[in-house]
C-alpha cells in the first residue's frame, strides 16, 4: 500500500530544507499504534531515492499466531498512520508510504527478532565492519545475553557481530524447504 503525500510548504522549502526523523524515533512514533492495531512494528525505513523519499513500514502479527498479514490489513493501517503522520509532521518533504508485510527476507533488527530465527541463514550488513568486511551470510547461531552482538556461522567459521553496528540484517528465505511446506514462517 502506498500514499503519496505532499506537506504544505514544500514548494517553497526546496530539497535542501527538508527534515526527517531517523528510524528509531518514527518508530517510537508508530509502534503504539501498530501495537493498538494488533500488530508487530518489524522495521521502518526511510530513504531518499532518484524517485523520491519512501516511508516503508514492515508490520505482522504476534509471534505465534499463525496469523499473516493481508492487503486490506496494510491498507486500513496505513490510513491510521497517515492521519498520524498528517497531525505529528515529523516529514516535511513529500515522500510514499508503504505498509507491508515484511516477506520471506524478514529483515532483522532488535534482539527479540534474531532469537526467533536462531538457525535460520540470514545476511548482515555492518556500517563499519570488522577487520574492513562489512558483508556477512551464515547460519544465525546466538544472540548475546546483554543484546548487544550476534553470532553468525560462515561456512564454518563463527564472527560476533555488533547490532549497535547493524546496517541491515534479512532472512535468507529457505526456497528448497519452503516449495516442500517446511519453512518456518517468515
Amino acid at each position: 500500500m502506498s500514499t503519496s503525500r505532499t506537506n504544505i510548504g514544500d514548494a517553497e522549502l526546496g530539497a535542501s530544507a527538508t527534515r526527517a526523523p531517523g528510524s528509531e524515533q518514527l518508530r517510537e512514533l508508530l509502534a503504539p499504534i501498530c501495537t493498538d492495531a494488533g500488530y508487530e512494528l518489524v522495521e521502518v525505513e526511510f530513504k531518499q531515492g532518484q524517485g523520491g523519499a519512501v516511508l516503508r513500514i514492515f508490520i505482522d502479527y504476534p509471534p505465534d499466531s499463525g496469523k499473516s498479514i493481508s492487503f486490506d490489513e496494510c491498507t486500513r493501517l496505513s490510513r491510521e498512520v497517515s492521519a498520524i503522520l498528517d497531525v505529528e509532521d515529523p516529514i516535511t518533504s513529500r515522500y510514499e508510504l508503504e505498509v507491508s508485510s515484511p516477506g520471506l527476507d524478514r529483515p532483522l533488527r532488535l534482539p527479540e527478532h534474531f532469537r526467533r530465527y536462531l538457525g535460520s541463514e540470514v545476511k548482515v550488513q555492518l556500517r563499519n565492519g570488522l577487520d574492513g568486511r562489512r558483508n556477512y551470510k551464515g547460519v544465525l547461531v546466538s544472540v548475546s545475553e546483554d543484546d548487544t552482538t550476534v553470532t553468525i556461522d560462515v561456512d564454518d567459521t563463527q564472527f560476533e557481530l555488533p547490532l549497535a553496528d547493524l546496517s541491515s540484517a534479512r532472512l535468507v528465505p529457505d526456497w528448497s524447504a519452503l516449495m516442500k511446506g517446511q519453512g518456518k514462517r517468515a
